[in-house]
C-alpha cells in the first residue's frame, strides 16, 4: 500500500468460469473501440471532407480555368436576296449553311485575398483534425471508464458472494442450534430471511454486471451480447501533479487548441475582407478555329483561325458600404472569439482544479477506507466465531457482517472513483492517449 500504485486484488476465478469466454484487457478493449467506434469513423470522414475542401480552394484560387468548345451546326433554307446594283430579286431554294467552330478559352484571375483564404482553409483543416482527435480521446476515456466500472461491479459481486457465504454459515449454525434445542426457531428464521436477502442482492448484482458489460460493448461498437472474461484489477497512479497536468493542458488540450485556431480563423477572415479592396488581375487567352460554308450570300466560305489574348485590372470603388459593414462584423466576431478563448482557458483551469481536488481527497479517503476495511474484516471474523460458540447473538453477527459489506463496498468504490478522476485529469490534460496503443493511430481512413 506504500508503493506508488495500489493493487486491490479480489479473486475473479469463479466469475471467469461463470462467464467463460475470451479474455479482454483494457488495451485490447481500446484497440477494438478505435477500430470500430462509429463516432471516430464519422470524425475521420469529416477530416477527409475538409482536406478535400482545402484542395478545392487551391484550385479555385490559384489555378486557371480552361474550357474547350466544339460546335457543329447545319441549316437548309429558302433564301430571297435583293442587291443594290441588281433590282431583280434572287431566289435560292434549299440553300445550305454549314458552320464548324472550335475554341479553347483560358481564364486566370488573381485575387490578393486568395493567399489569406488558403491560410484560413488550412486552419479549418487543422480544426477538423483536432475534432477527430477529441472523438478518439472521448472514446478512449469512455472505454477506460466503462472497463473499470465493469471491474468494480465484478468486485462487488465477489463481496456479495462472500457475504452470502457468511450468511450461509450463520444459517447452518442457527439451524443446528435450533435442531439441538440450543436456540429458538425465531433465530433460525431470521437467519433464513437474511440469507434470502443476500441471495437476492447477488442476483441483482449479476444483472448490474450484464448491463455494465453491454455499456462497454456499446463503446467498442460490438454486439451487446458479446461475452468476454475480465481478469484484471484497478491500478492507481499516485504520481499525478497539478502543475504538470495544468501545463500539459495548455499545450495538449484539444478543445483549447480548437479555440486558438478559431481565433486565428476570425483574424484571417478580417484580413481576407480587407485584402478584397486590392486590385484584381484577370488574364484571358482564346484559340479559335471557325469555318463557315454557305450557298447564299457574298461569302461562300469563311474560315478564321488564331489566338486572342488580353487582360484587365479591376478595382472596386464603391459597393454601397457593404464591404465596410462586413469588415466591421468580422472584427466583432474576432473580438467574440478572443473572449471565447479566454473563457475556455478559465473553464479548463477550473475543471482541472475541481478534478484534482476530488482526486486528492479520494486518495486521502482511500487510506481511511483501507483501515476501516481491515477493522471490519477482523470484527466480522470474531463475530462469526463468537456466534458459532453461542456467545454472540445473531444481531451482533449480522451487524458485523453488514459493516464488513459496507466497508468493502466503500473501499472498492473509492478505488474506482480515484481511477475515474485520473482518467478525467488525463483527458483534460490531453494525455489520455495510451502510448502503446495510440502512437500508431492515424486519422487517415
Amino acid at each position: 500500500m506504500k508503493k506508488s500504485t495500489l493493487l486491490f486484488l479480489l479473486s475473479l476465478g469463479v466469475l471467469s468460469n461463470a462467464f467463460a469466454q475470451e479474455s479482454l484487457d483494457l488495451e485490447k478493449a481500446i484497440s477494438i473501440g478505435l477500430e470500430k467506434n462509429l463516432q471516430i469513423k464519422i470524425a475521420v470522414d469529416n477530416v477527409t471532407i475538409q482536406e478535400g475542401n482545402k484542395k478545392i480552394g487551391v484550385g479555385d484560387l490559384f489555378m486557371p480555368t480552361v474550357d474547350a468548345t466544339y460546335l457543329r451546326s447545319f441549316a437548309q433554307e429558302d433564301v430571297t436576296q435583293r442587291f443594290v446594283n441588281d433590282p431583280e430579286p434572287r431566289q435560292i431554294d434549299n440553300a445550305k449553311t454549314r458552320n464548324e467552330n472550335f475554341n479553347i478559352v483560358g481564364l486566370y484571375g488573381f485575387r490578393p485575398e486568395s493567399v489569406v483564404t488558403m491560410k484560413r482553409l488550412g486552419q479549418l483543416t487543422e480544426i477538423s483534425e483536432l475534432e477527430a482527435k477529441i472523438a478518439v480521446e472521448n472514446t478512449v476515456a469512455g472505454i477506460s471508464t466503462a472497463y473499470y466500472r465493469l471491474i468494480l461491479e465484478l468486485q462487488r459481486y465477489q463481496v456479495l458472494k462472500e457475504t452470502l457465504r457468511l450468511s450461509k454459515a450463520r444459517l447452518n449454525i442457527a439451524q443446528a442450534q435450533y435442531e439441538l434445542g440450543g436456540a429458538g426457531k425465531r433465530d433460525f428464521l431470521t437467519a433464513q430471511v437474511d440469507y434470502n436477502a443476500d441471495s437476492s442482492l447477488l442476483l441483482t448484482q449479476e444483472q448490474v454486471i450484464q448491463n455494465a458489460r453491454v455499456n462497454l460493448n456499446e463503446l467498442m461498437a460490438v454486439n451487446p451480447g458479446e461475452d468476454f472474461a475480465i481478469n484484471d484489477t484497478i491500478i492507481i497512479d499516485r504520481r499525478l501533479t497539478f502543475a504538470e497536468l495544468e501545463e500539459n493542458a495548455f499545450m495538449e488540450n484539444k478543445l483549447l487548441l480548437i479555440n486558438q485556431r478559431l481565433k486565428n480563423v476570425a483574424f484571417l477572415q478580417t484580413r481576407e475582407l480587407q485584402a478584397s479592396r486590392l486590385p484584381i488581375l484577370n488574364l484571358n487567352g482564346t484559340y479559335v478555329n471557325n469555318t463557315s460554308n454557305s450557298d447564299a450570300g457574298f461569302l461562300v466560305q469563311n474560315q478564321r483561325q488564331g489566338f486572342n489574348y488580353g487582360g484587365n485590372i479591376t478595382v472596386n470603388l464603391f459597393s454601397g458600404f457593404t464591404l465596410n459593414r462586413r469588415i466591421q462584423n468580422a472584427k466583432v466576431q474576432q473580438r467574440i472569439q478572443d473572449y471565447s478563448l479566454e473563457q475556455y482557458e478559465i473553464q479548463l483551469q477550473s475543471d482541472i482544479q475541481r478534478a484534482f481536488n476530488t482526486y486528492e481527497n479520494n486518495l486521502r479517503l482511500l487510506t481511511i477506507e483501507e483501515k476501516n476495511f481491515q477493522v471490519a474484516k477482523e470484527n466480522s471474523e470474531i463475530a462469526l466465531e463468537r456466534f458459532r460458540l453461542g456467545i454472540a447473538s445473531y444481531l451482533e453477527f449480522r451487524d458485523a457482517q453488514v459493516n464488513l459489506l459496507t466497508a468493502e463496498n466503500r473501499l472498492i468504490t473509492s478505488i474506482y472513483q480515484i481511477k475515474e478522476q485520473e482518467i478525467e485529469l488525463l483527458r483534460l490534460s490531453g494525455k489520455i492517449f495510451f502510448q502503446n496503443s495510440m502512437e500508431d493511430f492515424s486519422l487517415n481512413p
